[in-house]
């Protein structure tokens, strides 16, 4: 990382412009008053696929006194150990295997007419936390564009079946996150003017598509057209932002290059960057990384292994060496996640009241239980951050309770009071013994 830019009040407001019509993978909301009893203020969730073995992800030990084995998956986290949840022993409940754990694993199988709406939890913690942020949610990714956009390839959603793609091209997504800010004063201008035409031309034909389309369809165009008005009365009253947070210079690569096995370590550094920044600028209070995807191809070559990271999640015990490589790769996932919560912790936050660490919420997803199984018995999850207030340093085990009540907590860690989330016949309310 170069030295970083530092963004401006006048220089954020004026940059608004330059993301406007991005790709899909943000959203803005419109400026709201905070919930009551807010606590966190800003969510990040990390994760990568393929379930786990469970006897090298365990730690030794009991609730407030446990250790990382030595070869151990968690073991490159002792470091911050003292800053770590572990929740072990969910399940989850009405789905399974790998397409459903993904599906299920941020909606909880929640439909429309649920109390979270079908939502993931990134999008439903958005929606409700949008206030001030110039995106309510940045979505990104790394090698997640390959297969296209399925159950199997998604963990957000906006909706019942409704994708929020992760963008996986860093370039791409510094570009539409931070682009304009760095241009000068002219250039800025010059952008929000033709955002505001570009803005006024797409007004005027999604109204002339209103009267040419079915129920179903002009929902779904009601949709879209509300989040126009949202851009539009941004760029007329949006008047907040940060005074001297730190935007990175970095070295991005092209499309076609961070789409290459290769390039993974790579892109996902990258990424992590640019959402320690947009969530340290306020730029948004939801930020997902998503590394691959359930049923994951990508080869560790970096690590001098050669088999794709699903193939070596389903290595049966006879093969030690087999289990062995696939250990070495969920131990390096576990030093990515490390990074972001170092980086969150030694990012000051712009008025200097602490890191961005204290006023976070970062959470740690699997999408299945036992990788061989083919499971979503005793998921693992990992939790971070002193936002919430919860009791850290902590390994806290269930006998198969829904992880749909965790998703609740995590609501409740960010100051939210929804009781249900996903499908309420499954469970209701959040864990006991959560945050200690």
């Amino acid at each position: 990382m170069a030295t970083p830019i530092k963004l401006t009040r006048r220089a954020f407001t004026m940059s608004l412009g330059a993301s406007l019509l991005a790709a899909p993978f943000v959203r803005l909301l419109p400026v709201s008053a905070a919930p009551t009893g807010a606590k966190a203020k800003k969510m990040a969730i990390f994760f990568h696929p393929n379930g786990t073995v469970h006897r090298f992800w365990r730690p030794d030990g009991t609730d407030t006194n446990f250790r990382f084995g030595a070869g151990s998956i968690l073991e490159p986290a002792a470091t911050i150990k003292d800053d770590l949840l572990l929740v072990d022993g969910l399940n989850f409940v009405g789905f399974d295997n790998h397409e459903g754990g993904m599906h299920g694993m941020l909606t909880g199988g929640a439909r429309k007419s649920d109390e979270s709406g079908g939502k993931s939890l990134d999008l439903f913690v958005a929606e409700k936390l949008g206030q001030g942020a110039r995106f309510s949610q940045v979505t990104l990714g790394a090698l997640t564009s390959a297969w296209g956009g399925s159950r199997q390839t998604r963990m957000s959603y906006s909706g019942p079946d409704e994708f929020v793609p992760p963008n996986d091209d860093p370039k791409d997504a510094f570009d539409k996150i931070f682009g304009g800010i760095a241009g000068g004063q002219q250039q800025m201008d010059e952008i929000t003017l033709a955002r505001k035409s570009i803005l006024d031309v797409v007004k005027g034909d999604m109204a002339m598509l209103q009267n040419a389309l079915g129920q179903e369809e002009k929902i779904k165009l009601d949709r879209h057209l509300q989040s126009i008005r949202e851009l539009e009365k941004s760029l007329q009253s949006f008047s907040t932002g940060p005074s001297g947070c730190s935007v990175p210079t970095l070295q991005l690569m092209s499309k076609s290059e961070s789409q290459k096995n290769d390039n993974f370590p790579t892109v996902i550094d990258l990424q992590i960057k640019i959402m320690v920044a947009a969530l340290a600028c306020d730029i948004t209070h939801v930020a997902t990384l998503q590394c691959s995807h359930t049923i994951s191809p990508v080869q560790f070559s970096w690590l001098g292994i050669g088999d794709g990271h699903h193939s070596l999640s389903h290595i049966g015990d006879q093969d030690a060496a087999g289990v062995g490589r696939f250990v070495q790769t969920e131990r390096w996932f576990t030093e990515q996640f490390v990074k972001l919560v170092q980086a969150m912790k030694a990012t000051p936050l712009p008025d200097g009241s602490g890191t961005l660490y204290d006023e976070s919420l970062i959470f740690w997803p699997k999408e299945m239980g036992d990788s061989r199984l083919h499971n979503c018995i005793a998921v693992p999850f990992v939790i971070s951050g002193g936002g919430t207030g919860w009791k850290l340093s902590r390994y806290v085990k269930y006998n198969g309770e829904s992880h749909q009540k965790l998703l609740v907590s995590l609501c409740h860690g960010m100051g939210l009071n929804n009781m249900t989330f996903g499908d309420p016949m499954r469970a209701s309310g959040p864990l006991t013994g959560l945050a200690g």
